[in-house]
């Protein structure tokens, strides 16, 4: 078996990477279920897949990717609180992002589904901008 090197970092990113497919996943499969079987709008579906896409997000990013087992109630509310903090600024721009896309002409359905490509471009920045704060602001190193 051929072992290739990987820093710490680059284990952090690949976790990073999957668990925020799955994040991802969840968000996309829930926006998709209550736009397609239960008639909600775009907009009201894309906020309830948000807020439990960030409750799973929160969980797997603490234990699995940087590694942070403490649940110490002073540390968990910091991380919580920096965590919601920064799940807030890119969840607006999800929940702003994707009708403004949809309404400024991405509105063709992709695999179906209403509104989706406008859903997988904001999710790519979105994505990209949780992993800078996560390691920035939230699960940083104590000192």
């Amino acid at each position: 078996m051929i072992k290739i090197p990987i820093t710490k970092r680059q284990h952090e990113v690949v976790l990073y990477l999957i668990f925020g497919g799955l994040t991802t996943l969840v968000n996309f499969a829930l926006y998709a279920f209550f736009v397609q079987l239960v008639g909600v709008s775009v907009s009201v579906s894309n906020l309830i897949a948000w807020v439990i896409a960030v409750a799973f997000a929160f969980v797997t990013n603490k234990l699995w990717v940087f590694r942070s087992k403490s649940w110490e109630a002073k540390k968990v509310s910091r991380e919580a609180g920096a965590f919601i903090g920064a799940r807030i600024v890119t969840g607006l721009i999800d929940i702003i992002g994707v009708p403004l896309l949809f309404y400024i002409g991405l509105s063709y359905p992709l695999f179906g589904i209403e509104g989706f490509a406008a859903k997988t471009i904001v999710g790519i920045v979105v994505i990209i901008l949780n992993y800078v704060f996560s390691r920035v602001f939230v699960f940083r190193p104590q000192s």
